[in-house]
């Protein structure tokens, strides 16, 4: 398993990686380029932002690749549990999503436009046999729940983690950096899981078209993965967490899923509050504005690559607890949290003095 592990990422690593500058020269051709015409904008020049085209390629090379070979080694069968179902609708959803963003990404599309493409792929996902089905949490009797009840479910999850990797998609290397931790994160957990083979091979390869990806995305970057790139990562994220925990929803790999993803679940859900309060209205959720987490980071003074990498670590943290949780049970993970919630207040205001001084100049930081 595990060479066909390596495999997997190795492919989508160098796809990814030799694709991207393609998908620059495409998006200046197109004119797929993200102008900071707004102050919600943080880059200060135009950028190419077609390179979630790249991470598309180096995903699919992969999987159609390992599939195919898997398949004549009698390593993994597509029949069981209906997983050629369920890797069509997968497609078919990601086609749906890919299509409407990248002329978003080009021309641009309302947002309810790209929400009814969302709900679209998420329903057919559905269809085809990919949804939550059962739920054993402690306390909640949810055997009895009808069918409606687990796809409103599944459909809530997909829809709202495609847009919890948009939304955070606002810092050079930020969404693409925190889905790799989340891949990893949720590979581990997987392994340990025991979950289906099909999730493991996926989840590694979309991890190795995200590190391919990642050299020409991080601070200072030269392109963007756009709505295409950012909208495809949550979409692949809710499809393939649900894939691992197929076998097993009980309340702990339920959690666990959540807490790897919790950071852009967070801001996500901060973001609708703040924008239903400011705008006294639902239809104020789906107008953008500068209040998210890496906004405010740039606000108090971070620059964009200490913000990244401080926002990389909380989602390692996370991704970190979820594992503890998976492998160790609740207590040793609620003591891992609470440890590192000290030494962070430790050493946070230390922290902020240092980054202050950072900014004086070198004549006046020994100045009495």
């Amino acid at each position: 398993m595990w060479g066909d592990i390596a495999i997997a990422f190795l492919i989508a690593f160098l796809m990814s990686f030799m694709a991207t500058p393609h998908t620059i020269n495409l998006a200046k051709k197109l004119g797929a380029v993200d102008t900071p015409k707004d102050a919600r904008r943080i880059n200060k020049i135009n950028m190419p932002r077609l390179g979630g085209l790249a991470v598309i390629a180096g995903f699919f090379v992969s999987i159609i690749y390992l599939l195919i070979v898997m398949t004549i080694e009698n390593k993994i069968n597509l029949y069981e549990d209906n997983y050629i179902r369920k890797l069509i609708g997968f497609v078919i959803g990601a086609i749906i999503i890919g299509i409407v963003c990248f002329i978003d990404d080009i021309r641009g599309v309302p947002a309810l436009g790209k929400l009814a493409a969302q709900i679209v792929a998420g329903l057919i996902v559905i269809k085809f046999g990919i949804k939550i089905d059962t739920l054993n949490i402690p306390f909640f009797n949810l055997n009895n729940e009808g069918d409606l009840f687990y796809i409103i479910l599944t459909l809530g999850w997909i829809v709202g983690i495609t847009n919890a990797m948009n939304l955070i998609d606002g810092l050079d290397g930020l969404s693409t950096g925190i889905s790799l931790i989340s891949c990893l994160s949720l590979l581990i957990i997987f392994s340990l899981n025991g979950s289906p083979l099909i999730s493991i091979i996926l989840i590694t390869a979309l991890g190795g078209a995200l590190c391919g990806f990642l050299p020409y995305n991080f601070n200072p970057a030269k392109t963007f993965i756009g709505d295409t790139g950012s909208n495809f990562l949550g979409y692949c994220l809710s499809i393939i967490s649900i894939l691992g925990i197929a076998k097993t929803y009980t309340a702990i790999v339920i959690v666990a899923p959540l807490m790897v993803l919790a950071l852009p679940i967070c801001d996500t859900l901060f973001a609708i509050v703040r924008r239903i309060v400011h705008g006294k209205s639902l239809k104020a959720v789906i107008e953008a504005d500068a209040g998210h987490l890496h906004h405010k980071m740039i606000q108090k003074g971070f620059t964009q690559k200490q913000a990244v990498l401080i926002l990389y670590g909380l989602s390692a943290i996370f991704g970190m607890f979820a594992i503890i949780l998976m492998d160790s049970g609740i207590w040793k993970a609620l003591s891992f949290a609470i440890i590192i919630i000290i030494i962070i207040a430790m050493g946070y205001k230390e922290f902020f003095k240092q980054r202050l001084l950072d900014d004086v100049p070198e004549d006046e930081k020994y100045e009495k």
